[in-house]
Order: structure tokens, then C-alpha cells, then sequence
């Protein structure tokens, strides 16, 4: 059996009583951490028109997460092609690889990471953009592609750099555009677990192999959060809780510090809306997180867990994604 890769999301959320450079700056505390414990990959999520989300320029921060970490892979989680030109998209990424050479991941999505005027301020033609989502991608494809050498349009950067592209889905569309082109797939059930069984199965059953993956390579976003107890680590997951219950309200404040579990926040908990969008969510010591996380696997066959791990305190984030670390490499080894 292949050992289960385990990364790392970043959405750079800043806590109450931070700053954004503060935040930022943690980001890379984070990924060096990552990259000491044998993460594979650590990737930025693009998100507009937030006061306390600092991942707006995905491209930048890669750059500077590369710049500060060896061995790391560092890449979007992912890129909302609607928002960009493919063409501006394969400069960055190309200039990118050839900085930091085979350690550059391209994920891709279509939503526009923000609301509808954003969107609409940022690409005014963003609804026909996201329609030809696929065609765009198309695009980059060809401008990464060392047979575009003698087409008029190019991205010479970007050309045989070998930048690995992934789709990444919320829902059954991108199964299909995945496995159509023979890319890996990455679905973002860390808030949106409704359609993930259904999205591996039509992946797995239509994928034909490319160029770049001769078999399917699934990637699961969860969320995680170990502390030494499972008291404690419940009680640092109210910050995530109140977070979405901000989202789904409209109330998007900074990360709120840890409160004590109350009867109504799992109550709100098991709300189906929220109790949806957070059900991939593994919270405990060790040992209840690795007895979750086990079961996740042999539910969903992936090959890649990419963790989202949000905490009002760096410091429990730290130690939350060593912890994980240390799940999966036990993990891998019973396996082996």
C-alpha cells in the first residue's frame, strides 16, 4: 500500500487582536513547521474582500513561503481561474518554477472566492469567464507546454517548466473536467462534504489517463485540530465553529479566542447546515483523531489528506499540525 500524503491549506486567517503582516508572517512559522514534519505540500487559498483573511495574492505568498523553506512544495489551493487571465497565470507560475524548481503546484477552481460584485469588480466578464472554465484551462495547459514554442502567444517562462496542475471541486462538475483530462483531483470537503463520495466515484469511473498521471490521485481537504486532550481540542474548535456560524450570518469577524464547549454551540453544532459543512472535521488527542482519520481513509480511498487547521493561538496551531504529523506517519506505518 502507497503511504497517505498528508499537506497543508492555508487561508491566512488573522485572529482578533492581529494584524495581517502578523498574520502573514505566521504563515511561514507554519510552513517551516510543515516542512519539518513531513508534510508534502503546503498550498494558499485566493480569497477577496475580507478584513481578516490575508490570502488575497496567492502567487506573492508562494513566493515568499519558497523563498524561506528547501524542500516544501508550495502552491494554490487554489488559483479561482475565473478571476485571472490564463495567460498571467502561466507567467506567474512559470516565473515561480523556474525560482524554485519542482517544488511549484498549480491547483485551480472556478469559483471566484468572494462575493458576486467583487467578482464582477475584479473581472467584469467573471459569469462567462467561470462557463469556460474548462477552455481555460485548456490554456494554461498549452502555455506550460513546450510544443507552444512556435505559437504566437506564449508564456516562455512557463514553457517545460513542469508545474503539476490539479482541479479543485466542490461539487461533481470538476469530477468529470478532472478525469476528462487526466489531472489530479482535489475536493475541498473540509466545507462542502455534500457531494465528496459521489465526486471520487465519477472521478475514479471516467478518469483516462494523460501525459502527466497514468492512474487517479485524489486529494480530501478536512479539518484538524489535536490537542492533548479531547477536551481541549473541542474547546479550541469553537473558534472554527463561530467562524462558520459568522459565515453563514454574514457576521465575518477575526478568529475569536477559545471558549468553553456550550450546550448551545453543540446545538448549533448539529445544526444540518453547519453540521454539513464541518462533518469532515477531526478534533481530539492523538488517539481519537488518528481512530477518525482512519476511518475517513478507508471510507474514501484517497490518496492525500490536505489538513485545514484553524486556531485562535499560533502556537496551538503548531502544535496541532505536528500532532497530525505524527497521526499520519503512524498511520502509513501500520499500513506498510
Amino acid at each position: 500500500m502507497n503511504p497517505i500524503a498528508y499537506s497543508l491549506l492555508e487561508l491566512a486567517l488573522a485572529p482578533q487582536g492581529s494584524t495581517i503582516k502578523e498574520t502573514l508572517n505566521n504563515s511561514l512559522v507554519l510552513a517551516k513547521q510543515a516542512e519539518a514534519s513531513g508534510y508534502t505540500r503546503f498550498w494558499f487559498a485566493e480569497h477577496h474582500n475580507s478584513d481578516h483573511i490575508g490570502s488575497n495574492a496567492p502567487s506573492v505568498l508562494i513566493g515568499y513561503v519558497a523563498e524561506n523553506t528547501q524542500t516544501l512544495r508550495v502552491g494554490s489551493g487554489g488559483i479561482m481561474l475565473p478571476n485571472h487571465s490564463p495567460l498571467i497565470v502561466a507567467e506567474q507560475f512559470g516565473t515561480l518554477a523556474q525560482l524554485y524548481p519542482n517544488r511549484i503546484d498549480l491547483g485551480l477552481g472556478r469559483a471566484p472566492g468572494t462575493d458576486g460584485q467583487t467578482a464582477h469588480a475584479i473581472r467584469s466578464d467573471f459569469m462567462e469567464a467561470a462557463q469556460s472554465f474548462p477552455q481555460e484551462v485548456t490554456k494554461i495547459q498549452t502555455y506550460f507546454s513546450s510544443d507552444n514554442h512556435y505559437s504566437k502567444v506564449r508564456a516562455p517562462i512557463a514553457e517545460g517548466t513542469g508545474v503539476p496542475l490539479y482541479i479543485l471541486g466542490s461539487s461533481t462538475d470538476s469530477a468529470h473536467l478532472a478525469a476528462r483530462k487526466g489531472l489530479p483531483y482535489a475536493f475541498a470537503s473540509h466545507f462542502a462534504s455534500t457531494h465528496l463520495l459521489n465526486a471520487l466515484a465519477i472521478y475514479r469511473r471516467e478518469f483516462q489517463p494523460s501525459e502527466v498521471l497514468s492512474q487517479p490521485y485524489t486529494i480530501a481537504g478536512v479539518n484538524v485540530l489535536i490537542a492533548d486532550t479531547d477536551e481541549e481540542a473541542e474547546k479550541l474548535f469553537t473558534t472554527l465553529i463561530r467562524m462558520f456560524l459568522g459565515v453563514l450570518t454574514g457576521a465575518k469577524d477575526a478568529l475569536q479566542p477559545p471558549m468553553e464547549m456550550t450546550g448551545e454551540l453543540r446545538e448549533l453544532l448539529n445544526h444540518p447546515t453547519l453540521h454539513q459543512m464541518l462533518k469532515y472535521s477531526f478534533v481530539g488527542s492523538k488517539a481519537t483523531v488518528k481512530s477518525q482519520v482512519q476511518a475517513f481513509i478507508e471510507q474514501t480511498q484517497v490518496n492525500e489528506l490536505i489538513a485545514v487547521s484553524t486556531t485562535y493561538a499560533i502556537e496551538d496551531r503548531l502544535k496541532s499540525v505536528q500532532l497530525f504529523a505524527e497521526v499520519m506517519q503512524e498511520i502509513n506505518e501500520s499500513k506498510a
